[in-house]
Parts: structure tokens; sequence; C-alpha cells
């Protein structure tokens, strides 16, 4: 008998139904040489530090840090993952062969290889590795499944991070609340977690002590159109009057009218990443939210693997392209069509293919988020939302460039010169996907709209009068994050970076992955180390004081963190020994608690006991 193991039970009955095992036995269906089981997501982990030896229960600063010799995993404490392991048990010390069906991913890996090495299992294992869920992806895996062993740097490299969380968790945690938590409040720290609290603390406090500065901008409006000196901001009040005073009266000449003709290429296919800063930006989605969402879409067979974090398509997904658009064509919402406009143009013709879109070497385990083709049914608003976002970029990457003219013009009054630049749209291209939501490029909506603004005609020589402003302005602290902004920093390891190809350098030395870091921001709202108000993220008098207690930078360095995610990588791609970074970090976690242990200050988190906080206490 061939065993299948799938990582929810939903997926499970549907490779069940293509496979032939019809037959319902609950915790798993059975037929045509199959048994399909599941897991509920881990259903495994890693022994907390009690299970290695009792001197461990006891939060003790003398115990630490804590290094086990070799680490072990263990059933997760419930009823209801008990009982669905022992089916898996008896199932696996049967099997002939098993067919490791997790999620295609890093952390699908370990859950099912821990589960495997759990339950005893002996015999041969091959992978299914699909990006999507539709029928004919689950067969065409089904027809090219591999043997687990290559599938081994991707397991070495989730357990890596797994034990890594466990060393500087599990003892920086302890250390931090012995040490400075008065005994009275858990003060958590994690290696990606700390150093995100960091990017808000940090920005906060660049807020915080903030002195605005006042300047003056020296403008003049000629034939209804304001232009600004290009000496750019007067620091001094004085300096400006007398410039404005210099043009007052005299006339405005035009010396310049440069047109430029340009184009700009669709935007590139999201990864979850874009995709979550999209949603936030749009609609106010949290992170977890839209990963939740796309999760969903994704089980419904209606977009593609969505914890990704490539925005390309490798080339064998080109002749597929067709029968996508197709199925958009024929999507139905509310009794409308809201697709056939859109790609009825693309029509008779082959779909262009450009480096933009197609390339194959910026590809590893999984493709961009796109649409399988299967038109949806019965979304909810929120995911539809969603769906829609990802089908409109979608069919944006196969419409033309859009075309545009740049107009600059030079004027000057008495030597001193002016400029106003303005945007005229010639051919839409790709953006009548988007109709009157063409802000897809992140960019502010001030400079959207001074760029797209169409000029008058000018010409060269030509003078009249003007009405010269001198206005006051004042400096303007940097600004909050957002679940947006902030996921940015996270994946560009705390640098802001808004040129495209840039930020997609600095990727491999992000924090976290993709699909943990909505998890990460929603874990420091649990512990109250941030919170919202209204989009921005405020970190609170605990999260401060936290940041402002650890003077160890390993602790709370993005660029540090970075480089221990980076090395993670390496280890998926077999150019990092995992024994190595293992070392590193036990080396690194031992001179961490020596720090602290030698510090005689009195440092101390102050304790703001609310309703839920009361009567928690730490363990001793």
């Amino acid at each position: 008998m061939i065993v299948c193991i799938a990582e929810k039970p939903s997926v499970g009955r549907d490779i069940a139904r293509i496979l032939g095992a019809t037959a319902d036995h609950r915790s798993y269906m059975e037929g045509n040489g199959y048994q399909v089981t599941w897991t509920f997501g881990h259903l495994c982990t890693l022994k907390e530090p009690n299970d290695y030896t009792p001197m461990w229960k006891t939060w003790s600063l003398s115990s630490l840090p804590m290094i086990p010799q070799r680490f072990g995993i263990k059933l997760i404490n419930e009823d209801s993952i008990k009982r669905q392991f022992e089916v898996i048990e008896h199932l696996m010390q049967e099997a002939d062969s098993i067919i490791n069906c997790g999620d295609a991913g890093q952390e699908g890996e370990l859950i099912q290889r821990w589960v495997m090495q759990k339950a005893g299992a002996r015999c041969p294992v091959k992978r299914l590795w699909i990006s999507s869920m539709t029928d004919d992806a689950i067969r065409e895996g089904f027809s090219k499944l591999k043997d687990q062993s290559e599938y081994q740097p991707l397991y070495l490299a989730g357990l890596s991070r797994a034990i890594g969380d466990w060393l500087l968790g599990m003892n920086a945690t302890r250390l931090y609340t012995l040490k400075y938590g008065q005994n009275r409040q858990v003060l958590s720290i994690g290696r990606v977690q700390t150093p995100t609290l960091a990017l808000i603390v940090n920005r906060q406090k660049e807020i915080d002590t903030f002195k605005p500065e006042p300047y003056w901008v020296l403008a003049t409006v000629y034939r209804d159109t304001t232009f600004t000196a290009t000496k750019g901001k007067f620091t001094s009040k004085e300096e400006g009057e007398t410039a404005f005073q210099t043009i007052e009266g005299k006339p405005f000449m035009v010396t310049s009218v440069e047109k430029k003709k340009g184009t700009e290429q669709p935007p590139n296919l999201f990864d979850l990443t874009s995709l979550q800063v999209e949603c936030n930006k749009k609609f106010g989605y949290s992170a977890e939210t839209t990963l939740n969402l796309i999760q969903t879409l994704y089980e419904r067979k209606l977009t593609t693997y969505p914890r990704v974090d490539t925005q390309y398509l490798p080339d064998d997904v080109y002749p597929q392209c067709p029968n996508i658009m197709n199925g958009l064509y024929k999507t139905i919402r509310n009794g409308a069509s809201p697709y056939a406009d859109l790609v009825r143009p693309l029509g008779g013709k082959p779909l262009k293919k450009t480096k933009k879109v197609f390339d194959t070497s910026k590809v590893t385990d999984h493709h961009a988020i796109i649409p399988t083709g299967i038109p949806p049914q019965g979304l909810s608003d929120a995911e539809f939302h969603v769906y829609d976002l990802v089908a409109r970029r979608f069919i944006a990457a196969f419409h033309p460039e859009c075309k545009f003219s740049t107009t600059t013009v030079l004027g000057d009054v008495d030597g001193i010169e002016f400029k106003v630049s303005g945007k005229e749209i010639l051919e839409l291209g790709w953006r009548t996907i988007y109709a009157k939501d063409v802000k897809v490029a992140e960019e502010s909506d001030e400079k959207k709209d001074d760029e797209e603004k169409t000029l008058p005609t000018f010409t060269k020589g030509e003078s009249g009068p003007h009405t010269p402003t001198l206005t006051e302005k004042q400096t303007t602290p940097p600004p909050y994050y957002t679940e947006a902004s902030l996921l940015r920093a996270m994946e560009t390891a705390g640098k802001f970076v808004e040129d495209e190809e840039l930020r997609a350098a600095l990727k491999e030395n992000g924090i976290g992955r993709p699909s943990s870091r909505a998890g990460i921001i929603e874990t420091l709202f649990k512990r109250h180390y941030i919170r919202r108000e209204r989009k921005r993220l405020v970190a609170t008098p605990t999260g401060i004081e936290l940041i402002g207690l650890i003077r160890e930078e390993l602790l709370k360095s993005c660029e540090l963190t970075g480089i221990w995610e980076k090395k993670l990588r390496d280890i998926e791609h077999q150019k990092y020994d995992p024994q190595q970074f293992i070392a590193e970090l036990k080396e690194q976690i031992t001179t961490i608690v020596n720090d602290v242990l030698r510090d005689n200050s009195n440092r101390r988190i102050t304790i703001e006991e609310t309703s839920h906080q009361k009567g928690e206490k730490v363990k001793k």
C-alpha cells in the first residue's frame, strides 16, 4: 500500500479524489492501492527545555545557556493531534512506500519529515512537488515524483531555522525575563521578532525627537502654471525674501522646452510580500489576513502557491497562459464579466513573452503568484479583492507598455531659474487594466499628481508677467511604519528601498521568510509590544523599554539577522553547512548570556499590569 500524507484534510481529500481513493475512513481515504491521510499543520515540535533535563524546568540564570547535546522532537500535546498521529503511525508502519504531499516549501518539508520520523517510517519516500492545486497540476505532479533525498537540503534549512529559533528564543527570553523583567513579566526575545520590533522603536524615536525646521520655497505662477525655483529650499527667510524682491515686477522668460517620450512597463507579478503590501495599502488588510486569504484561494485551486519570494515565471508556464487567460475571460462576478473587456484585446495573437515576466533563472522552487484559470465562484468580498489584484496583475503583464510624454519647461527671471514638469499619457497600454486606479507604482500621490499633470503649450523665448510667491514650510519627520512599509523594511533588512531591482537583490538578506513575516508582526501585537493606531504601527512603552534594555547588537540588528537568513537560504542551496550555522549560533548565544550576566547596572523594565496580565507571574 502507498501512503500519501498531505498538510490539511481538504488537500488530502483532493489528492485522494484524483488517485481514486474514495473509501472514507474519517482520518484517511483509501482505494486504488493508496491510503491518503493528513496532518493539521504541525503535529510535532522541538522538545521543550524540561524534556531534556529536569534542571531546565525551573527558570534560573544559573542554568543558562541551555544547549542540548542533541535536539529532539515530540508530539504536540493536543487530543485531536494525538488521535490523528495514531492513525498516521499505523498507516506508515504498514506502508510499502510513502509520498510526502506536504506544502512545497521549507515549512511543509519540516512538518512531514518530523511526522515520518516520529512515526518510525522505514519504507522508501517520494516527494510530490506542485505549485497549484488544480486537478491537472496534481496529476502532473504524481507523474513526476522525485526521491525525498533530493529535498534533503530543504529539510536541513528548515531544521536549522527551527533549532536556531529555539536556541535564541528559549535562552534570550529566560535571560532577559530573569535579569530585567523583575520576575513579573516575560520578556519575549526572538531571532526575527526582536529586530523587527527594533525597526518600529527606532523609527518612533526618530519621530519623537524630530525638531521641525522652517524653510522657504520660491515659486511663481506664469500662464496659470506654477514654476518652482531650481535653487531649492531657502533656509532663511531673509535669503528667500531677497530672491523674491529680485524677481518681483520683472518679466518671466521661457528658456527651454524639452519633450521626451518614454515608456512604462507593466508592474511585476506578485510575490507574497508585494501582495501583502498592496492589500495593506488598498484595503487596509493586515499581512496575516492577506496570507490567510491567498492561502484559501490556493486551496480552492484559484491561484498558485502563495508563500513565494519571486516575481517571475519559468519559461515552461508560458504555454499555459492562454488557457489561464481564457478562464479569466469566462469569469462572472455579480452577473458581470470583470475581465472580459481586458482580455479581449489580447485574443487572436500570441501572448507577448518578456524577461520581465518569464525568467527561469530567477525561479527556484516556486514561481510568482498567478491565477490558475479556474473561474472563481462563491468568493467573499475580501477573497475577491485579493483574487482581483492577482488576476489584473497577470493580465497587465501581457498588455503593451504605457507610452507617455514628459515635458520639462525652464524659465528665468533676472538670473533665477524656475522649472515645471508635466507628464501626458499618450497610450494607456497596461494601465487600461486599472482604469481610474492608475496608482500601481509605489509612489506618493503628490509625486504622481505632479508628474501626470498636462502643461499648456510653451514656446522657448516667450515672455510675460508672473506672480511670485514665497511660502514658508517645515521639514517633516519620517512617517510611522504601516504594515506595508514594515514588510518592505523586513524584506530588505531595514533598508528603505524603492528601486525594484535593488530591492530584489536585497531580498537575500531580508529578515524572516515571506511566509513568516505576517506571524512575526502578529506576535508583536500579542506580546503587547506594538499596537495599531489606524494604519500606523506604534510601539508600546514596554516595547520601547525592551529595545532600550538590549545592548547586545546581535539581538536587535536587522543586518545581522539578515545575514543569518542568507545563511539559511544558502543551506537550502547547499552552499553553507547547517552544522556550522548551529555551531555559530551556540557560540553567539553563549556570548550573549555571559555579557548579560556580567551586567551590574540596575536596568529594569517598568511593569505596566493590564487586566489580562494581573496574576501572571514568571515560572520560578
